[in-house]
């Protein structure tokens, strides 16, 4: 029942968080002027026209209620001033540009995973010894190098001088082929760097901490040899904060993939994103930014409702 009422509070208050931001992001977008980016002539009192029609030179909260009105029918709005999109629906757009930005997270993540917990377990176990400190110095350096710059380095590394791998994602709708996966090598490493830092750094600290806990020093008096004790009991406990961190670091990921994307011609919603941005195309930068907005929201719940699964004894929303 405490759960229940848990999950039921926090969807009220993310349902009232989402609807805040949306409006603040419509009245701020349409506050600017709008510009449409074709040549004066016909064209341009052809889109003038369609705005019009679709009542975007109508007072803001009047826009806002027709907004509204038209998502509940199914109409996201159409792309005005992205070139290669003018006059198209913009869900259909999102939809088809949806695949790559998700698979090239989903990638990343499995290669940081892995890779970042055991870089973690390693420097717990090897604390204050010179592998610990090879690790902590470069999980520091990663973190706070841009991964625009790790981006050009790959690039400039392993696409251009060792020729392994194209610079940038190939075209085509193919998303499983390998020569589509080995174009999307680049961009999957470059987000990898972060996340392998932040689980390394993460899963360094909370070990160290069980690991000089009273109950593994009883654990060893009971019998139990150093890796038995680490296994048995250390690992279990150190994992209940660091598995519902691997939901955050993915959103943070998929959040930072925007330049990431650009870079790489990664054929994605982060591209479309700053096109949007860029051209101040209203219908494109509102889809989007409920996008991440939601997947941010989700993610706060899931990491927090995951507690409760991982760790049976905490209970959300209990007193």
């Amino acid at each position: 029942m405490y759960m229940f009422k848990y999950i039921m509070k926090r969807l009220g208050l993310l349902v009232m968080t989402f609807v805040i931001i949306m409006v603040i992001c419509f009245v701020l977008i349409k506050l600017l002027p709008i510009v449409i980016d074709v040549q004066i002539g016909k064209d341009a009192d052809i889109v003038k026209a369609q705005l019009e029609a679709r009542g975007y030179y109508d007072p803001i909260p009047v826009q806002f209620i027709n907004y509204i009105k038209r998502i509940f029918h199914g109409d996201f709005g159409v792309s005005i001033n992205i070139p290669e999109y003018r006059n198209q629906p913009v869900w259909g757009i999102f939809v088809e540009h949806l695949p790559p930005t998700i698979l090239i997270n989903v990638y990343s993540s499995l290669i940081a995973v892995p890779i970042g917990i055991g870089l973690g377990i390693f420097a717990a176990l090897k604390k204050n010894k010179w592998q610990d400190h090879v690790v902590s110095t470069g999980v520091m350096i990663v973190i706070s190098v841009p991964s625009f710059v790790y981006a050009f380095l790959i690039q400039y590394a392993i696409c251009f001088k060792l020729d392994w791998f194209p610079l940038t994602m190939m075209s085509g709708y193919d998303y499983f082929s390998l020569d589509m996966f080995k174009s999307m090598v680049p961009a999957v490493i470059c987000l990898s760097f972060g996340s392998i830092a932040g689980y390394a750094r993460f899963t360094r600290a909370e070990l160290t901490e069980v690991l000089t806990s009273e109950y593994m020093l009883l654990a060893r008096t009971k019998g139990l040899t150093k890796g038995q004790a680490t296994r048995r009991h250390a690992l279990r406990n150190a994992m209940v904060p660091i598995f519902p961190s691997i939901v955050g670091e993915f959103v943070a990921v998929l959040s930072g993939s925007l330049i990431i994307e650009k870079i790489f011609s990664i054929p994605g919603v982060g591209g479309l994103y700053l096109s949007a941005i860029n051209m101040q195309d209203y219908d494109f930068f509102m889809l989007l930014s409920g996008f991440y907005v939601l997947i941010g929201l989700f993610a706060s719940i899931v990491i927090d409702l995951s507690y409760g699964v991982i760790d049976p004894r905490i209970r959300m929303g209990a007193k």
